[in-house]
């Protein structure tokens, strides 16, 4: 089965430039990846941590250079800042991705909150407001919650 993230690594693999991107992969891009940062800075207080977490989720689910991270996190903040809710990037995702993949999202989410081994209130309500918005059930929400706990642990 060909995935979306399938089909965005290759895409990768002979990308040239991210004007190269096509519309909806681009924007999908900067969806996760402002999600990853609001998660980040939700607490007022970004960790180095919580910072590579970021980094090694897109690395991982992307395949991209260091470079092209950096830009990407620059043109989703830009998104975020300029954002007044989270349906503009919950919506694509949703349009975009099956409920696993949003399930593997969602606990990227969560890696980012417990990256710093502190899980603030604020981190567990946006994850938990995100969750709902890609209409993932509450058991999901917990699982994956339980499983990046774990991997935080280790």
């Amino acid at each position: 089965m060909n995935t979306l993230f399938d089909r965005i690594e290759t895409f990768f693999k002979g990308l040239s430039s991210p004007q190269d991107m096509p519309h909806d992969e681009h924007e999908l891009h900067l969806a996760i990846a402002a999600l990853l940062l609001e998660v980040m800075q939700v607490d007022d207080s970004e960790q180095p941590e919580e910072r590579q977490a970021v980094i090694s989720a897109l690395e991982h689910h992307f395949h991209l250079a260091a470079d092209e991270i950096h830009a990407l996190l620059e043109r989703a903040a830009r998104q975020r800042d300029q954002a007044s809710d989270y349906h503009r990037f919950t919506s694509l995702i949703n349009r975009h991705l099956d409920a696993a993949q949003k399930a593997r999202l969602l606990e990227q989410l969560w890696r980012v909150a417990y990256a710093d081994r502190q899980l603030d209130k604020y981190e567990e309500h946006l994850i938990r407001k995100l969750a709902d918005l890609l209409h993932l059930p509450h058991q999901v929400f917990i699982t994956r919650k339980h499983r990046a706990q774990d991997k935080a642990s280790d």
